[in-house]
């Protein structure tokens, strides 16, 4: 591993252009890409978000996760935060080579998985050289 791979990466707050409707800070959620021959496997990280708050969408081949969390009512009085909480977002524009009518998607443990099968077209081919 090199030294870059071995440094803690800081949370990211993403700066929107528009201003949101909710007062929470928004986060780049770091995530994780793995390719194989049928597919390109997403991994997001969305801790505190729970399966119902996460919004995948797919509009003019722009891949969009929205994660939002539920912020807990304490009664306690606050002596130290140090954890910030706030909502996800992310988006990756997307090729020809996925076949976007079969991209699934599941959350585990804070975990978004997203699957994205790769068209036909992309997938690797073994063409048989026939003897005459």
């Amino acid at each position: 591993m090199t030294e870059k791979e071995l440094q803690v990466r800081e949370k990211q707050e993403f700066k929107a252009g528009a201003e949101g409707t909710r007062n929470v800070p928004v986060y780049l959620p770091p995530v994780d890409i793995y390719e194989s021959q049928d597919a390109i496997v997403i991994l997001a990280d969305m801790p505190g978000v729970a399966p119902e708050g996460v919004d995948v969408d797919l509009r003019d081949n722009q891949l969009t996760l929205t994660g939002k969390v539920v912020l807990e009512e304490r009664k306690e009085r606050m002596l130290l935060h140090e954890y910030g909480v706030g909502d996800f977002y992310r988006q990756f524009t997307l090729s020809s080579r996925i076949d976007q009518g079969k991209i699934e998607a599941s959350m585990k443990d804070g975990v978004l998985v997203l699957t994205l099968p790769k068209a036909e077209v992309a997938k690797p081919k073994k063409i048989t050289v026939k003897t005459s």
